[in-house]
């Protein structure tokens, strides 16, 4: 899955917690979330504010689905709350091969 095709697939299941997410499709989402955060806020505060508002849900919704393709709950995205360990914990099972072998 390429750039443009995930942030199209992650839009379009913007609330969609069931199913799976391969490695890509969450990266390049990420990417691309981090990358127009950035922009956002070089413009202006308040369009940055509304951006990570507005794109909250999908990413809850992509990193749960990524999960799932690991075999594991989209619930263990809550272990980013353990300062430190949780995001470390957390950013191994996101990038790790999942089910579907991408």
């Amino acid at each position: 899955m390429n750039f443009e095709q995930s942030i199209k697939t992650c839009f379009s299941k913007y609330a969609t917690f069931s199913g799976t997410a391969s490695r890509s499709e969450y990266w390049w989402f990420f990417l691309f979330l981090v990358i127009a955060g950035i922009a956002t806020s070089v413009i202006d505060h308040k369009l940055n504010l509304l951006f990570t508002l507005a794109t909250l849900l999908p990413s809850i919704a992509a990193a749960t689905r990524r999960l799932h393709d690991t075999h594991r709950s989209g619930w263990w995205q809550l272990i980013v709350l353990v300062p430190v360990l949780g995001f470390i914990v957390l950013v191994v099972f996101l990038a790790q091969k999942g089910q579907s072998g991408d």
